[in-house]
């Protein structure tokens, strides 16, 4: 989040960050909000007695403040299809793998495990699927040969903080766009506009 509200400060920058909206109160993200300026919204889902109710709480405000892009940043709740359904192709996410590679949790210590040479990060819209939308952009970091989990971890971060405002930046300019489960267009995007290789 702080990544993206950081790029939104250039005037170039084609993404206004109207809202952050968290379902904890007492998060870094709502902090780091307020020292950029952006409004913030708590809608906690401690207060709710189902996820459903939460999500409609959510919805609620999302429809108040006429949202045109949800950005998941540190939301650690699996949505569900009845909220997914509602924004289809306005949801996207940052995955800390290369997708379809070690979706859902732990990605990497199980990276470190396989012995594979390169690891990095996914942005992708959110669909039905655990992590399984389509890919908007990628960006890779090396496994160097003394990395443990914590290491390569940083490193990953590091590439989520450039490729994050990169893509939200990409469908802010129309070069992809939400086509279907199953795809993204991408329109005049060369290999660098998708790939950042750290």
């Amino acid at each position: 989040m702080g990544a993206l509200a950081r790029a939104a400060i250039d005037p170039e920058y084609p993404v206004e960050i109207v809202t952050v909206i968290s379902n904890r109160p007492n998060v870094e993200g709502l902090t780091l909000a307020r020292e950029h300026g952006i409004d913030i919204r708590v809608v906690d889902h401690s207060t709710c007695d189902t996820r459903e109710e939460h999500e409609l709480a959510l919805s609620q405000v999302l429809d108040e403040i006429n949202v045109e892009l949800i950005c998941l940043a540190g939301y650690l709740r699996i949505l569900t299809d009845t909220f997914i359904n509602k924004w289809r192709g306005q949801i996207i996410n940052i995955h800390p793998s290369l997708l379809p590679s070690f979706p859902g949790l732990d990605t990497h210590e199980r990276a470190l495990e396989r012995g594979i040479r390169v690891h990095g990060c996914t942005v992708h819209f959110v669909n039905a699927e655990l992590d399984g939308g389509p890919i908007i952009a990628q960006g890779v970091v090396p496994i160097l040969p003394n990395d443990d989990a914590a290491a390569l971890s940083a490193r990953v971060l590091e590439m989520e903080h450039r490729i994050y405002p990169h893509a939200l930046a990409l469908i802010a300019t129309r070069k992809v766009r939400w086509t279907g489960d199953h795809s993204v267009a991408d329109m005049d995007v060369t290999v660098d506009d998708v790939v950042l290789i750290g």
